[in-house]
């Protein structure tokens, strides 16, 4: 089970990652739950649309996989989410900023299809990132 679900995680990420077909490794009834908030996105459609939200349209990433490990029908990812603030967030119009924040997402898999996604990534944290003020440029004498 475990290989099988080795497998299944590998080409979500790289799908991912290329700005391919993704969706097609979530189960139809797929859930991905925001932790720490009470957001909640069910159905493959709904969270195709929610990660491409994130990636594509209020981000331009770059994400940094760290780690993938997988045990029986479960798999876990480390990675650093690093993009360009591109669209509007959390009533944040673009800022064209970088950001940089840590992030692990724990997965159900099952049948060689992803059930559960969980993201723990800290939603204060990017939006300070963004609402930061702009660092001072030292004017030459």
């Amino acid at each position: 089970m475990t290989e099988q679900t080795r497998k299944t995680m590998e080409n979500y990420v790289e799908a991912l990652l290329s700005s391919g077909d993704f969706a097609r490794y979530l189960a139809p009834d797929v859930t991905f739950t925001i932790e720490g908030t009470d957001r909640k996105v069910q159905g493959r459609d709904a969270v195709r649309q929610t990660i491409t939200f994130f990636h594509e349209q209020a981000f331009r990433t770059d994400i940094e996989v760290k780690s993938l490990t997988c045990d029986g029908n479960r798999a876990a990812i480390e990675a650093e989410f690093v993009g360009t603030h591109i669209g509007e967030f959390e009533g944040i119009k673009p800022t064209q900023r970088s950001v940089r924040l840590p992030y692990s997402v724990s997965y159900d898999v099952d049948g060689g299809g992803i059930r559960n996604l969980r993201l723990y990534m800290s939603m204060e944290a990017l939006v300070r990132q963004l609402s930061a003020a702009p660092v001072a440029q030292a004017v030459p004498a």
